[in-house]
């Protein structure tokens, strides 16, 4: 029985009736009903998901990662490693590969599949020579005039008191400060968890991407709701104010587009998960390719200027008569705390 978070189960369990009807040869009128069953019942679930339900798929121990994806959607990869100042970071891995017919510069956050992996790569939180051999990396794309895709799948940059010493606020602020400046195309794709400024620290780019069950934010769930209501069980609420899915950061402009995963999450199918990125990185790079450097520069400047710009059309009488907010806010720490 593969693993399967709360919400998952009775699919796993109609699974299993599947598998147990074709293994015991049953008649195929009974199992093709049993497969339209599990279709509509995961139809069902996943039309109807919370944002902290996306939490959770965006975390799901068997969800693709980046090397995941660039074995199944790039071709030709070879993996560069270290900083040239301190040593290498497994959190990130970057290398040449092939995406279609272009050649390319991939850089991303890598979790471990298993705890002796996880403690190798750092649970994909990356430690300030993690960021600047991505750095190193997006120069020498630069320098080759190769593009460049981030994929990004981390919940945050590591918070070490090492990490400090090295200076990771650092590390981060001078990648936000030059892949403004870089002259090729860039894409960011966030496959997974999209943690604060870790995930900011790869994701400065022409375009972001993010797969349909991941979730891009400055802080996570549980640290807003141990910030907001000092209880982390009100993560499912924090997730829901935050505004992190897909969804709502396409509303918002933070994304740009929001690639669609097979029902059930990438984790159900990945080979048909990496084809969706594959024809959405592609689509999007030759885009991106059509449009001149300095254009393209002006462009990518202008489109982090106006994040966070809005406009409020309404008076402020009207805003609060339509009650954006809801009434019980205020006493939600109270009741956590009760």
């Amino acid at each position: 029985m593969r693993q399967a978070l709360d919400f998952e189960k009775p699919l796993v369990e109609l699974e299993s009736k599947l598998a147990s009807l074709k293994e015991n040869g049953a008649p195929e009128d009974e199992i093709k009903a049993v497969e339209q069953q599990l279709f509509e019942m995961r139809r069902a679930i996943f039309s109807r998901l919370t944002p902290w339900q996306r939490v959770l798929l965006a975390r799901h121990p068997l969800r693709p990662y980046a090397l995941d994806y660039l074995r199944m959607g790039f071709s030709s990869f070879s993996e560069l490693h270290g900083d040239r100042l301190y040593g290498d970071d497994k959190a990130v891995i970057g290398g040449f590969a092939v995406l279609g017919e272009y050649k390319v510069m991939v850089i991303g956050t890598q979790k471990g599949r298993d705890a002796k992996e996880n403690v190798a790569r750092n649970f994909g939180c990356a430690h300030p020579e993690g960021y600047r051999k991505a750095l190193r990396l997006m120069r020498l794309a630069d320098k080759f005039s190769l593009p460049i895709i981030t994929l990004i799948d981390t919940a945050g940059a590591y918070p070490g008191v090492g990490a400090e010493e090295r200076h990771i606020a650092e590390a981060i602020a001078v990648n936000l400060r030059e892949m403004v400046t870089l002259r090729v195309p860039t894409i960011a794709v966030i496959i997974g968890e999209g943690g604060s400024g870790g995930a900011l620290g790869l994701g400065v780019t022409d375009k972001i991407l993010i797969m349909e069950n991941a979730y891009y934010s400055v802080i996570s769930p549980e640290g807003c709701a141990a910030i907001l209501w000092e209880d982390r069980a009100a993560a499912p609420l924090a997730a829901e104010v935050l505004k992190l899915t897909p969804q709502d950061l396409l509303r918002f402009g933070i994304v740009d587009e929001v690639i669609p995963e097979p029902l059930g999450g990438a984790h159900v199918d990945p080979p048909a998960a990496a084809e969706l990125l594959k024809q959405a990185l592609l689509r999007n790079l030759e885009e991106l390719l059509q449009i001149p450097m300095e254009e393209r520069l002006k462009q990518r400047y202008n489109k982090y200027r106006r994040i966070g710009q809005f406009l409020e059309k309404n008076s402020p009488s009207e805003l609060q008569q339509s009650g954006p907010l809801p009434d019980n806010l205020g006493t939600i720490k109270n009741e956590h705390n009760a």
